[in-house]
């Protein structure tokens, strides 16, 4: 009797493994447990007033200040699917903020040309930012050049470029309806929440409703094999790196509509170390494969929350980048299989020993 209910114990742990090896679990878990420790360090962190018609509190400032690198992870989630990286959105972000605030600056000047009007400058500024992504795509998949090499020429050359479209200066701009895309207010909430809300629900579509997201996956996986399986892996690769670039100018326009400034030397500055960050700790591999366009969002959330924490606790801002370092460690440790399997081994050798030694 006790041979055959050792190998039933063993299979029960072995089947209420599966939630324990969820990283699904572990992402949103360390999301909790960094909010909790915010909660501990300012009693009123949960505190939310209405002031001006507008909500403000530190979750509403976590929502609306993550809004770039949420937007910035969407794309980036689908460019490292394919086994790509793209180092050059925080460029793009000050590119297509450029281009719109110098469009726009022309439109407060008195230009009447349809081409100057808000709408069609906002659409200017996506288009700067899509061909931006094509550069990029066209480099990575026609060329075969790395694509850490390949998005470096952009991140490199890419604030030069804003700086020649600005005249080396900061315009600033007055216009209402450009301004709204990153300070309006909609039934007390930030725009920018609607915005990566509708962003990320149109992507999500898009990938999981469509083939493209299988498309997306398969080239990841294995390219060569997609491409003898009759699937266009360059355009499938075309196609992420122009989203990420759309996504990287939507991110731009956001951070100038906060200022009412465009600044090519800060717009966007290091905002692709912490989207990739926000990626990998939503669990997308850098070896291309599955992803989860959510838990890149729960990562953004993670990475911003961190931040907010920082901003409140007692620390000197100095040792700032050292803790968020630190704990960004801790949430991929926790991440990790194996890492989990050695520090939890101890322990579930000592409990299957006393349920057994309780049946004896």
């Amino acid at each position: 009797m006790r041979e055959s209910f050792i190998p039933r114990l063993r299979q029960k742990f072995t089947s209420n493994a599966n939630w324990y090896n969820n990283r699904a679990v572990w992402t949103v878990l360390a999301l909790i447990t960094i909010i909790a420790v915010n909660r501990i360090i300012s009693p009123n962190f949960f505190q939310i007033k209405m002031v001006n018609d507008r909500l403000i509190g530190s979750p509403i400032n976590i929502l609306d200040g993550a809004a770039p690198i949420l937007l910035l992870s969407i794309g980036m989630t689908l460019v490292i699917a394919t086994e790509g990286v793209d180092l050059s959105v925080g460029a793009v972000m000050a590119i297509s903020a450029a281009v719109g605030v110098v469009m726009i600056n022309k439109h407060e000047a008195g230009a009447t040309e349809f081409y100057y009007q808000p709408a069609f400058v906002i659409l200017a500024a996506l288009a700067a930012g899509a061909l931006c992504g094509l550069w990029n795509g066209i480099l990575v998949a026609f060329l075969d050049i790395q694509p850490i090499v390949a998005t470096l020429i952009l991140m490199t050359s890419g604030r030069g470029i804003a700086q020649m479209i600005t005249d080396g200066q900061s315009p600033t701009f007055t216009n209402d309806t450009l301004a709204f895309i990153g300070r309006g207010v909609i039934f007390g909430l930030p725009f920018t929440i609607y915005l990566y809300v509708g962003m990320l629900i149109l992507t999500i579509i898009l990938v999981r409703r469509t083939a493209i997201g299988l498309l997306v996956e398969s080239v990841g996986i294995n390219d060569r094999a997609s491409f003898y399986a009759g699937i266009n892996a360059a355009l499938v690769k075309v196609l992420v790196y122009v989203v990420s670039g759309v996504c990287a100018a939507i991110a731009g326009l956001v951070m100038a509509g906060e200022v009412k400034s465009a600044d090519p030397h800060k717009n966007g500055e290091w905002a692709e170390l912490d989207a990739i960050l926000a990626v990998v700790i939503g669990g997308t591999a850098l070896s291309g494969g599955r992803f989860s366009l959510v838990l890149s969002a729960v990562g953004a959330l993670i990475i911003q929350s961190l931040l907010t924490g920082l901003y409140v606790s007692d620390l000197h801002p100095t040792a700032n980048l050292v803790v968020k370092a630190l704990v960004v460690l801790l949430v991929l440790l926790i991440q990790s299989t194996e890492f989990r399997y050695y520090v939890s081994r101890l322990f579930r050798t000592k409990t299957l020993a006393r349920l057994i030694r309780s049946k004896a």
